[in-house]
């Protein structure tokens, strides 16, 4: 009885259709140990859409994503000041690496919301909303957020409160993508999820500036048209959103004799042997006649079942581990060996790693009044543009075509369709996974790179394709 065959072909191909160089927030990790793929995080349940950003900015989804109105199964306890490790990737299952394409610069956020049951519908969109992370455009490095997080294996962290009230939270990502923001009419890029959390503390802190999200932002913020493709000598970006919580600046003042409360909602089962997504694979009922080792082997494939028709962008990698195990015991039931259950030791996947660092961290300070006030009315400079190799304008490292699998188009002569869409003439296109019946593939060009503008889809050509 093997379910693998075609639902895992049908994840696979959705997993792959999923991926057109956007990004999800897949996982996550405190204080550097690994909650698992999907697990306690509330992600687009549509395959082969969970990577593209949210549209409209006013949509529900802005709060935790499509779907981020659906609560899953599992809360992730962390305590008061832990470090919570966001993960990002283009390809939701991480069977490839990557987190984000380079042309997708811009601004990163972390925000929170109290609610009274993590795992509960419907708890997402409104207010409550408190930022604890910003970071825009970093004039020291001349980087964007995005870029930080690129560099960092697509990992982003932030230290939580240690002042919070303790309970149940929304915990939630936010990355805005710009390079679409300078085109009429402005697209710019939303990619948001949320980790379910129980934060464990003592502090009875309540954060005053609170937002609505949707809500926190309009198309007419400056910050929605931002040209990220123009070349000053430095960028004063427009915040938006609330002021990042400083701790104290609250409703109530921290009480350290508060009553630290206790999760009881969204728990690990304790017989839970194997794990995929917010799937748990649960011991089994012993048995010791050929009655009994039916029924268990039965128990064994509707759990299977159950794992496959609940997986979502991260994969069904489980699944199938959980599968094996049940195609053992129907092949033990078969032979005559009515004694179990069987161990599912040599099944069990090997345990995910930690993080050997907690990567980027900005927590970085808000910005003076001053900076604030400079960051409203940012200053254009023109960029220089120059003529590519085929007569196209271009501007040198800006923006580009898309092609092959991520439009259909064939690039301009003389460029390589990289393998998520992009034309370009480095080995980042030229190379593996190179399109080639949209473009050259026969190897790197040595020109200067200069990228072809004015297309619906701009992407800065450095680095990975």
């Amino acid at each position: 009885m093997q379910i693998s065959n075609s639902k895992a072909l049908l994840l696979a191909v959705a997993i792959l259709d999923a991926v057109n160089a956007h990004t999800t927030f897949t996982n996550f990790y405190v204080d550097q140990a690994p909650m698992g793929d999907g697990t306690c995080v509330r992600m687009s349940r549509d395959i082969p859409k969970a990577t593209w950003p949210i549209r409209p900015i006013n949509s529900q989804d802005m709060a935790c994503g499509v779907n981020g109105d659906k609560g899953v199964a599992r809360i992730c306890p962390a305590k008061s000041g832990s470090v919570l490790t966001f993960n990002f990737r283009d390809w939701p299952d991480g069977s490839q690496p990557g987190s984000l394409d380079k042309s997708h610069m811009g601004p990163c956020a972390v925000y929170m919301k109290k609610v009274e049951n993590a795992a509960a519908d419907n708890n997402a969109a409104g207010a409550g909303w408190f930022k604890i992370l910003e970071e825009d455009y970093d004039n020291s490095t001349a980087q964007w957020c995005t870029s930080k997080i690129m560099a960092n294996d697509g990992k982003l962290s932030v230290k939580l409160p240690t002042d919070l009230a303790g309970g149940y939270y929304l915990v939630r990502s936010e990355l805005l993508a710009l390079h679409e923001a300078d085109k009429s009419p402005a697209d710019p890029q939303f990619y948001a999820g949320c980790a379910q959390v129980f934060l464990q503390s003592s502090g009875s802190s309540v954060p005053k500036d609170t937002v609505s999200i949707p809500g926190h932002v309009n198309m007419q913020h400056p910050a929605m048209t931002f040209h990220v493709w123009n070349k000053p000598k430095q960028f004063s970006f427009p915040q938006f959103g609330p002021p990042t919580y400083q701790g104290g600046s609250s409703k109530r003042a921290i009480d350290t004799r508060a009553n630290q409360p206790e999760q009881t909602l969204g728990l690990k089962p304790a017989n839970c042997i194997m794990e995929n997504d917010n799937w748990c694979g649960l011991t089994l009922p012993g048995y010791s006649d050929e009655k009994g080792c039916w029924a268990s082997s039965q128990k064994c494939w509707d759990q299977s079942k159950t794992c496959y028709d609940s997986a979502g962008p991260v994969g069904s990698k489980n699944c199938k581990n959980w599968e094996s195990y049940c195609e053992s015991i129907k092949n033990a039931c078969a032979s005559g060996n009515f004694n179990g259950p069987l161990s599912a030791t040599s099944f069990l996947p090997p345990p995910p790693s930690r993080l050997s660092t907690s990567g980027f961290s900005p927590q970085s300070a808000p910005k003076t009044e001053s900076e604030q006030a400079s960051a409203t009315q940012p200053k254009a400079e023109t960029v220089p543009v120059t003529n590519s190799a085929n007569g196209d304008n271009s501007v040198e490292g800006g923006s580009v075509n898309t092609c092959g699998s991520n439009g259909g188009s064939k690039c301009a002569s003389g460029y390589c369709c990289s393998s998520h869409g992009y034309c370009g003439q480095n080995d980042d296109y030229c190379g593996a996974g190179c399109q080639s019946a949209f473009g050259n593939c026969s190897g790197s060009s040595k020109h200067k790179r200069a990228h072809i503008i004015g297309r619906p889809h701009a992407h800065i050509l450095a680095g990975k394709a």
